[in-house]
Formats: C-alpha cells, sequence, structure tokens
C-alpha cells in the first residue's frame, strides 16, 4: 500500500506542473511594445517541482540536492571538486581567502602580495584581493576580445606578485596558454574568475580547468540559476578542504550540516592551544564565514544543469545571427571577437562605438532603450575610476587606454536563450534604423 505521506508529495508536484502551464503560459513577441532583456532565467515546470519537492523536505539548509549539484557539475566542467556557495561573488572571494590558509605553507599569500588582473571588469573579481589585505596589479585589455594584453603580464610581475587572478569576459577565455606560462615560470596560482563563461572552451578544454581554482555565478542572469548561487572549482584536495572551512565558519571539521562524527574521533583532536578532546565541530582553523546556499536553491539548479548543453548551444547561435546580422554596421561599431583558439559560451554581445560614428555610446544607448531593448555598461569600466577605488594600494602597468575606452564607448545587449529569432531580428533593425541605414 502506497504511504499516504507520498501520495499527497505526488500530487502536490502534479499540481505544480499543471500551474506552470497556466502560469507561465508562451505570448506572441510585440515588437516595440514587448521588453528584450539583456539577460533572463529560462526555466521550465522541472525547476518548479524540484523546488517544491525540496521545500517539501523542509531541510533548510546544504543537503542532499547541494551534493547531487556539487558532484554533477564538477563532472561536467571536467574538475574534480565543486563546492557551492551563496553567490559569485562569494565564490571570488572564497578563492583569493583560500590562498591565504597557514596550510599552504611559504606560498601562502599575507598582507602586501600581489595579484595580477585588469582594471576593466565587474568589481567583485578584484574586492576580495583588497579585502584580504593583498595588493592588485592592474593591466590593460584588448579590444574586441575585451580580456587581458598578454604582453604586458610579465611586466607586471614583481618580487611580492604571487597569483593572477581574471575574468573570462563575457564569455570570451582569456589566453590560457599564456597565462599559465607565465603562471609556472614564476610559481604563481592562477583563479579564473569564469562566472560569466559557463561551458567555454579553450583549446578544446572547458575554461575553469586550467587554473588553481575557478570561480562560477550562479545569479538569474547567468547560463543556469539557482537564483543566487556560485561555485567555487578545484581538483586540488587541499585547496577544497581549505575552501569548504572558510565556507562554512573556518571550521576545521568537514562534517556536512546535520551530520557528526564524520571523522569518528569528533572528541578526539589536539590543535592549538585548545584543551584535548575539544569538540571538533568547535575548533576553527580559519578566520571564515557562512556563506553556504540553501537546498531549495541547490535543487533548481539540479534541474538547470540538465538544460546547460541546450543553453550553451543557444547561446553560441544567437551569437552568430547577431554577428552575421551587424556585419555590416562595422564601420560604426567594434564587433566583438572570440580569443583565438576559443569556442566562447557567450553571455552578453559587447559593442564598441568607432569614432567614425555619429553617434556616441550613450546616444546609441538611448536609442535601444526607447525601444525596449535592454542594455548594460561592460561592468565597471575602468574600476580605478569608480569612486570606491579612490585611494587603494595598487599598481598599474602600462596604460590603461582600452580600459578607459570601454568605459566610454562599449556596452553589450543580450543573447541569452530566451530571446528568439524575431526579437534578434528586431534588435538588429534598431540598431540599423539608429544609424539611418536599411537593415543588412
Amino acid at each position: 500500500m502506497e504511504d499516504p505521506v507520498e501520495r499527497i508529495r505526488k500530487n502536490i508536484l502534479k499540481q505544480v506542473r499543471r500551474y506552470y502551464h497556466l502560469k507561465w503560459q508562451d505570448q506572441a513577441f510585440e515588437p516595440g511594445m514587448d521588453k528584450i532583456p539583456v539577460t533572463g532565467k529560462v526555466f521550465d515546470h522541472e525547476e518548479l517541482e524540484q523546488l517544491v519537492d525540496a521545500s517539501l523536505d523542509f531541510w533548510l539548509t546544504t543537503g542532499r540536492f547541494a551534493e547531487q549539484f556539487e558532484r554533477e557539475f564538477a563532472r561536467f566542467i571536467g574538475t574534480r571538486y565543486a563546492l557551492v556557495t551563496n553567490s559569485g561573488s562569494s565564490a571570488n572571494l572564497l578563492a583569493v581567502s583560500a590562498l591565504t590558509s597557514p596550510l599552504l605553507g611559504e606560498r601562502r599569500l599575507v598582507q602586501g602580495d600581489e595579484i595580477v588582473t585588469v582594471a576593466a571588469g565587474f568589481p567583485t573579481t578584484v574586492n576580495p584581493i583588497i579585502q584580504n589585505g593583498l595588493i592588485p596589479v592592474f593591466v590593460d585589455v584588448q579590444i574586441p576580445t575585451y580580456n587581458i594584453d598578454v604582453s604586458l603580464l610579465e611586466q607586471a610581475v614583481s618580487e611580492r606578485t604571487k597569483a593572477i587572478m581574471i575574468a573570462h569576459t563575457l564569455g570570451n577565455p582569456f589566453q590560457l596558454e599564456e597565462i599559465l606560462r607565465v603562471a609556472k615560470k614564476y610559481r604563481l596560482w592562477v583563479i579564473e574568475d569564469a562566472c560569466d563563461a559557463v561551458g567555454s572552451e579553450y583549446l578544446g578544454q572547458k575554461v575553469g580547468t586550467f587554473g588553481d581554482m575557478a570561480t562560477v555565478s550562479f545569479y538569474p542572469a547567468h547560463h543556469i540559476t539557482m537564483g543566487e548561487g556560485g561555485a567555487v572549482l578545484t581538483s586540488n584536495p587541499l585547496l577544497k578542504k581549505i575552501i569548504e572551512s572558510f565556507r562554512d565558519w573556518g571550521r576545521d571539521c568537514w562534517c556536512d550540516p546535520g551530520k557528526d562524527n564524520t571523522c569518528g574521533k569528533r572528541f578526539g583532536w589536539k590543535l592549538g592551544e585548545l584543551p584535548e578532546g575539544y569538540d571538533h565541530k568547535y575548533t576553527y582553523s580559519h578566520i571564515g564565514y557562512n556563506l553556504k546556499i540553501t537546498d531549495m536553491q541547490a535543487s533548481i539548479g539540479v534541474a538547470q544543469l540538465k538544460k546547460l548543453p541546450d543553453f550553451i548551444a543557444k547561446r553560441r547561435e544567437n551569437f552568430m545571427y547577431l554577428y552575421q546580422g551587424l556585419s555590416n554596421l562595422q564601420d560604426l561599431l567594434i564587433l566583438p571577437e572570440p580569443t583565438a583558439g576559443s569556442n566562447p559560451s557567450w553571455f552578453g554581445f559587447p559593442l564598441t562605438v568607432r569614432d567614425s560614428s555619429q553617434l556616441s555610446r550613450n546616444q546609441l544607448i538611448e536609442k535601444l532603450e526607447t525601444k525596449h531593448i535592454g542594455t548594460r555598461l561592460l561592468f565597471g569600466g575602468n574600476l580605478l575610476r569608480q569612486p570606491a577605488y579612490s585611494g587603494i594600494r595598487h599598481r598599474v602597468v602600462g596604460k590603461l587606454t582600452n580600459s578607459d575606452r570601454i568605459m566610454n564607448d562599449t556596452f553589450w545587449i543580450g543573447l541569452y536563450p530566451g530571446l528568439t529569432r524575431e526579437m534578434l531580428d528586431y534588435v538588429v533593425n534598431v540598431l540599423y534604423a539608429a544609424f539611418g541605414r536599411g537593415a543588412g
């Protein structure tokens, strides 16, 4: 005889599916009336069912869905471990903080050590460097890849330089071959910020597998979503242990939440100046945080992960469609280019207004937004021009000419999987009309 609780559970999930089909029926796109966002979440009844299923357990912290997601996401990317956290920004914080652990011995980063990064990008790639008392060393980027100018990399390395931390801009991989060559030569740690690049490949290998650690984001705008969420990727067992510790209050214990005595000697440890037998669950080896996710979030991620290959394919398809559609505007706009040897899983479609354009970046954006086409700037532009970064300790190598140009002339438009051909055609037509030209 079927358990009545399970019968009710099945009925609830059946009703959730019905609710989805009633609530989110496909609606026809009305050009000029409906908003075309730069990003958005793409989901179906599976995400809702998983979310409700997890909530019925009423397990309010990390649990079975988080464990499943970590296992399956690591397998998808090709790393040994994936450690979920509550955002991509927290993932960056954990990755940088991990490098300050005493467990790393002589390779540990201490206050005043340097990490090479770029000036043009999102602030939370750089913020953890500053927050840990480390010094960011800024180099410029190239247009139209929007990634680090690797010709400046060796010039950026000093005796205090201990790591490189760079983002794959809008899903376009940076030149990993050269980054890894310099890192090996000078014995530097490498952190890949892959928050915008899930599924991108370089020389046939997924990004996130090249560096010592990588970070990803599962915010609704990203390749897959948990609402809020992120992960740190690594194949290094020691780094995995350190990341977990920083994420989980800094504790030395490796028991999962709600579990006790996994090691079999919870009261048999002697660490530091603590009395022998002090409860290992309350023994701390790092100055940590609490950056876990809930199992409800992870349940959404499990459902999204099944769709990820199709999402990536659609992003690439939409990129090519926009590129071909806008090719006759290349005298006015710089179109994006993939890094040589890469196959990006594009996050957005960046455009830089040329000097020959009769429209400024802001004028062009205004025309697009008036027509209900969403736009975004390339994040913080040159971060050193932002008020938050005035007075920070830093070094700059070379000039930040392209970072300044991005700040003044660059923006991006959407290509996420929820955009249809009809929507993309509308975007292309509006861009041509903005310059007084006919499409094609």
